[in-house]
C-alpha cells in the first residue's frame, strides 16, 4: 500500500510539464514566452499569476487611454476646423443707410480708378482738405475724395464686425472642446474603472446622487453658465463694449462663462454674474445714434432755424475727417419740447459704434457757432429771470 502510493507520488513528480499544464488554457503572451525560453513548470506558473494578469490588464488601461487622445485629438480638430472655417465666412452684410451712402461713391472712385488709369488721380482726404482750404477744388475732386473715405469707413467697419465674429466663433469653440474632452474622457474612465474590476452600478448610483445633491446646491452656479453661454450664442456683448446692466455703466473688459467684468467712467470694475443679468444694453453693437438737445428763445422762427441747423449737418457730413466716422447725414428733427422758457430743438447723427460721443462734442460746437452767428442766444430760465 504505501510502495503503491509512492510509485503514484513518484509518477506525478516524473510526469512531463506541458504549456498548457503550467499556463493553463489560455496562455498569455508573457507565459508562453518564458515556458518558450525556460521550459521550468514553476516560473510559467509565476509568470502567469502574478506577470500576465497585471500586464494584460496595463495594456488595456493603455489602451483606452490612448484610445481617448486618439479621438480628442479627431474631434479637436474637426472643432477647429469647423471654427476656422465659420470666421472666413462671408461677413454679415451691412444694412440699413450706412451700406446705401457708401455704395455709390466707392463706385464713383472705383470707376474713375479704372478710367483714369491710376489711382494717383484720386485725391486722398489730405489733398482734399488742403485744395478745399485753398478753395480750388471740384465736385468731381470732392465726390472722388469721399469715395476714398467712405471705402476706407466701410472697410474699417467691416474688419471690426469680423474680428468680433471671430472672437465670438473661437469662445464657443473653446467652450466645445472642453465639453468633447470632458465627454471623452468621462467614458474612459467608466471603461478603465470596469476593466479594473469595479462595480460600476454603485459607483454611478452615488455619482447621481452626489449630482443631484449638487445641482440643488449650487444652482445660481449652473444658471451662470447657462448664462454665459446663451450669451456668447446670442451675441449679446463682447470685449470691448459699452453696455449698462443695472446701476453700472462701462466698458467690457472680461467675459466668461460666470462672470462678466466691465469698467465704469470713474474707473470702477464691477463684477457681475452672467445669471444675475435681467437685462443689458449694449451701447456699441451695429451702430450708435448722436442726439443734441438745446434750447432756443420762443420767438425765434422754427422754419429760418430748421434751415440753419441743415446747413451746419451738412457741413459737418462734408467733412472728411468727420465723415469717416458718420453713418448717415445729420437729420435735423425739430422742436421736441415746448415750454414757457423756450422750444428744445433735436438734432441727431448715426455714427459708428462708441463715436457717439466726440460726434456730439462737435455738433455742440458747431451748433452753438452758427447761432451765435446768427443773433439767436438761449432764453434765460425762470430761476435766472
Amino acid at each position: 500500500m504505501v510502495v503503491g502510493v509512492q510509485m503514484a507520488a513518484l509518477g506525478v513528480r516524473t510526469a512531463p510539464d506541458t504549456l498548457l499544464g503550467s499556463c493553463g488554457t489560455n496562455p498569455g503572451l508573457t507565459c508562453q514566452l518564458v515556458w518558450d525560453l525556460s521550459h521550468n513548470r514553476h516560473a510559467s506558473v509565476l509568470t502567469s499569476e502574478f506577470l500576465n494578469g497585471p500586464v494584460h490588464l496595463l495594456l488595456r488601461v493603455l489602451f483606452v487611454v490612448l484610445l481617448a487622445l486618439v479621438i480628442q485629438v479627431i474631434v479637436h480638430r474637426v472643432i477647429n476646423r469647423l471654427t476656422e472655417r465659420a470666421t472666413h465666412s462671408l461677413l454679415p452684410n451691412l444694412r440699413g443707410g450706412a451700406a446705401a451712402a457708401r455704395r455709390a461713391p466707392a463706385r464713383l472712385a472705383g470707376r474713375r480708378r479704372r478710367t483714369s488709369g491710376s489711382e494717383a488721380d484720386v485725391p486722398d482726404a489730405a489733398t482734399l482738405g488742403a485744395a478745399a482750404a485753398r478753395g480750388v477744388v471740384t465736385d468731381s475732386a470732392v465726390e472722388a475724395g469721399q469715395g476714398v473715405i467712405n471705402g476706407a469707413a466701410a472697410q474699417a467697419e467691416r474688419a471690426l464686425v469680423d474680428e468680433r465674429r471671430k472672437q465670438r466663433v473661437r469662445a464657443l469653440g473653446s467652450i466645445l472642446r472642453s465639453i468633447a474632452s470632458i465627454t471623452i474622457f468621462s467614458i474612459a474612465s467608466v471603461v478603465i474603472l470596469g476593466d479594473l474590476g469595479i462595480n460600476l452600478a454603485p459607483l454611478l448610483a452615488s455619482a447621481g446622487v452626489v449630482g443631484i445633491a449638487i445641482g440643488f446646491g449650487a444652482q445660481s452656479m449652473v444658471r451662470d453658465y447657462l448664462a454665459g453661454i446663451f450669451m456668447l450664442v446670442e451675441d449679446q456683448y463682447g470685449v470691448g463694449d459699452v453696455i449698462s446692466i443695472g446701476d453700472a455703466t462701462g466698458t467690457v473688459e472680461n467675459v466668461t462663462l460666470r462672470v462678466t467684468r466691465l469698467r465704469d467712467v470713474s474707473g470702477i470694475v464691477w463684477h457681475i454674474r452672467n445669471g444675475s443679468i435681467e437685462q443689458v444694453g449694449n451701447e456699441s453693437q451695429g451702430w450708435a445714434r448722436a442726439v443734441i438737445d438745446f434750447p432756443v428763445p420762443y420767438e425765434v422762427d422754427l422754419t429760418e432755424l430748421r434751415s440753419l441747423l441743415s446747413d451746419v449737418a451738412e457741413e459737418l457730413w462734408d467733412d472728411p475727417v468727420w465723415r469717416v466716422v458718420l453713418l448717415d447725414p445729420p437729420e435735423v428733427w425739430g422742436a421736441q419740447e415746448i415750454s414757457s422758457d423756450g422750444v428744445t430743438m433735436r438734432i441727431v447723427a448715426k455714427t459708428a459704434p462708441l463715436r457717439q460721443w466726440e460726434v456730439e462734442r462737435e455738433l455742440r460746437a458747431r451748433v452753438k457757432a452758427a447761432l451765435a452767428a446768427a443773433g439767436i442766444h438761449p432764453a434765460p430760465s425762470e430761476s435766472q429771470a
